[in-house]
């Protein structure tokens, strides 16, 4: 048995040019029988004996990084803890970067820095120094993390236009079933005038990385001379490809086409909608916002799913007695619910999986929106249409007229509107609705601001919920933080708090996650308009003393909720620091 492992190890040991194998059992980390089976299995696999050892968990990646790193006298890093630098991959041709098993990660003159797991790739190494005729120094890395890194430069290659005219494309890209507009009229549509199949290639692999990453809003920005596309993911923006700048024209175009607006028409701001058919049961939505800038038009597109209104309110992330006073108003037949906070910050996801639990059979529901954003079977929704006289408080009225139950309008901009709505909720209706303040007690005051009588907002108004959306902690690789305890007391936590051995976790960045970050939670203040608080109302109380009321009466303020998610380890403090006021 030992002759039989000895002769394995020196065949793979000249089939990779090196003594890698027989060092993996010197150093303990295999024995001779597990790695002749693991080199048959590599040669049937078609896979270098690193990579197969890896994906089947025999080694562990970082012990086989650092044994082979020891080996050959190599430097070894942590490829998580890089930041690849895609001007310094494009130095190497896409194709031998997916053959070469390599990844370049920076340059220094004629040197070229690059990433291998296995350093008896000679032939990836080789490679990489005739395509660029440059000195090639190897840095050992974990072989997962390889993959997954190459992966997604690979990705970004494709998505990089870099071969926009060589016509090599994806038949299905250029297929993809996508409706655009509000009624579908296929004699009128101006599809044909956009036939440049590298364009349609591009748009639609930029919509679908979109919603592969999870990404809110696509941005398509000219300049002067650059043109870039971004994604909001988490709430924040990430570049993701820089196509020639002479093709701002014909991408503006083609995404005008795909949403049925007028593509001859580029001086004045332009609204639509596209619809991307995955598959037989999901469809994504895409609301299209063009506008003209000094170097051309700007498109961005807010990336509707509505999948995001069947999460269901656990989902969300409130604490449980707030849900609990969300779902007992949901209950009441009559009153309003607000839903207030910046743009962007999941008003609309709350108010949609309020009105999935209402929408049921003997319900009538009936939506005013600038536009609809996610289309929900069995509720009525209406797009509003200044132009043409419909606007929010129109349609409030012709609902009012069609024996509504519950009646959801998409934001509260005006005295006329504000009073239909309230006067619906004290005849016998539940309103829910939105408002751009920054915390619940300030609604009510801002309602008083633009003309409510304080004693009608007093007896209709029966809840608002502020919120904020903070980054959620990717669980892979979120680190414990070492904060002083005089800092967390200033920050808002108590002694008890501290006292009970609290953790506190920061983010670190890894291949699951965007800077620490996977995902995002809500952060609630969920405030009942009391007998107390309406009475405050009435007495011309401001925002200030009907807050310190709330609090008396246990609601939690934006900032309380905030750091109640950093308590649990959800969210880091930073996170919560750069969306509620200290």
């Amino acid at each position: 048995m030992a002759d039989t492992a000895l002769s394995v190890t020196s065949a793979m040991s000249r089939g990779t040019g090196g003594g890698l194998p027989e060092h993996l059992v010197q150093a303990g980390l295999l024995d001779e029988k597990s790695l002749a089976e693991a080199v048959k299995g590599a040669r049937e696999a078609h896979q270098n004996l690193v990579t197969y050892l890896v994906g089947r968990n025999l080694v562990d990646s970082r012990e086989l990084a650092t044994a082979a790193a020891a080996l050959f006298g190599t430097p070894v890093m942590d490829l998580d803890a890089l930041v690849v630098d895609l001007d310094v991959v494009r130095l190497v041709p896409e194709k031998v970067l997916a053959q070469s098993r390599t990844l370049p990660l920076a340059r220094r003159g004629r040197r070229l820095f690059v990433a291998i797991s296995d350093p008896t790739n000679l032939h990836g190494l080789d490679e990489i120094r005739f395509s660029t005729a440059m000195q090639v120094e190897p840095i050992v890395v974990e072989d997962d993390k390889l993959q997954r890194a190459l992966a997604r430069v690979l990705e970004q290659f494709d998505t990089s236009m870099r071969s926009l005219g060589e016509g090599d494309l994806d038949l299905d890209l250029e297929k993809l079933d996508t409706s655009g507009g509000d009624e579908i009229d296929a004699e009128s549509s101006p599809r044909d005038e956009v036939e440049d199949a590298p364009i349609v290639r591009f748009v639609n692999k930029v919509m679908l990385d979109a919603i592969r990453r999870g990404a809110s809003d696509i941005h398509f920005e000219p300049y002067e001379k650059t043109y870039r596309v971004r994604l909001r993911i988490d709430g924040v923006l990430k570049e993701l490809a820089q196509p020639p700048v002479q093709l701002a024209t014909k991408l503006s175009a083609r995404i005008k086409v795909m949403a049925r607006l007028d593509i001859a028409e580029r001086r004045v701001p332009q609204d639509g909608r596209i619809k991307m058919r995955l598959s037989k049961t999901r469809s994504i939505d895409f609301r299209v916002s063009s506008c003209p800038t000094i170097f051309g038009e700007k498109v961005v597109m807010r990336i509707l799913d509505p999948s995001s209104a069947q999460l269901g309110i656990d989902a969300l992330g409130y604490e449980p007695f707030q849900k609990e006073l969300y779902l007992a108003n949901l209950k009441k037949p009559q009153g309003m619910i607000l839903v207030t906070g910046p743009t962007g910050s999941g008003k609309t996801v709350s108010l949609y999986t309020g009105l999935n639990i209402l929408n049921v059979e003997d319900t009538n529901i009936s939506t005013a929106e600038d536009p609809a954003e996610i289309i929900l079977p069995g509720v009525n929704q209406v797009n509003v249409n200044p132009k043409v006289g419909l606007t929010f408080a129109a349609a409030l009225r012709a609902f009012l007229r069609q024996d509504p139950d519950v009646v959801m309008v998409g934001e509260i901009r005006d005295l006329e509107t504000a009073e239909i709505a309230l006067k619906a909720a004290q005849t016998g209706h539940l309103v829910l609705s939105t408002l751009h303040t920054n915390d619940a007690p300030q609604t009510l005051t801002r309602l008083v601001d633009m003309g409510v009588k304080p004693y009608a907002i007093a007896t209709s108004v029966s809840l608002i919920i502020a919120q904020r959306l903070a980054r959620r902690l990717c669980p892979h690789c979120k680190q414990t933080l070492d904060i002083p305890a005089d800092a967390l007391l200033r920050e808002g936590f108590t002694q008890a708090d501290i006292d009970a051995g609290m953790t506190i976790f920061g983010p670190t960045g890894c291949s699951h996650c965007t800077d620490g970050y996977k995902g995002r939670v809500g952060i609630y203040q969920v405030m009942p308009v009391t007998e107390t608080i309406g009475r405050l109302i009435m007495e011309g109380g401001n925002a200030i003393t009907i807050s310190d009321q709330a609090r008396r009466e246990g609601v939690w303020d934006l900032r309380t909720s905030g750091l109640n998610k950093v308590r649990n380890g959800l969210t880091s403090l930073a996170e919560v620091n750069s969306v509620t006021i200290e």
